[in-house]
């Protein structure tokens, strides 16, 4: 499957999967601090998540390097004038989708479906 298909479907399936089970949000204090620092709520926040499109894609799947994770997508996108990074992974069979990244980029995201 060609790279824009595999990342369209991976949101679809999020997007699907969220609906049904919500997402599951990593509290590293990176993620937590980041809802302070872009002036969000938790609610906006799965808000920006849900309307992801494939031109926020960055990269992926990537394995996880612990084996009994699903493989992940990062992707990237302004939240009020900053550059946001995220990483998500569907998660296991059955289960809430993960955001194991929700934060001010580290460094510049390029976009290759944009």
């Amino acid at each position: 499957m060609a790279l824009k298909e595999e990342a369209q479907q991976f949101l679809h399936d999020f997007k699907q999967k969220a609906k049904v089970f919500g997402i599951v949000y990593y509290p590293r204090k990176i993620n937590l601090e980041a809802l302070l620092e872009l002036g969000i709520t938790s609610e906006m926040r799965t808000e920006y998540i849900m309307n992801l499109t494939i031109a926020d894609y960055y990269k992926g799947p990537t394995k996880d390097e612990n084996p009994n994770r699903a493989e992940f997508y990062e992707f990237g996108l302004t939240v009020n004038g900053q550059e946001v990074y995220l990483k998500l992974s569907l998660g296991n069979f059955n289960k809430s989708p993960h955001c194991m990244s929700f934060h001010p980029s580290k460094h510049p995201i390029k976009y290759p479906l944009k």
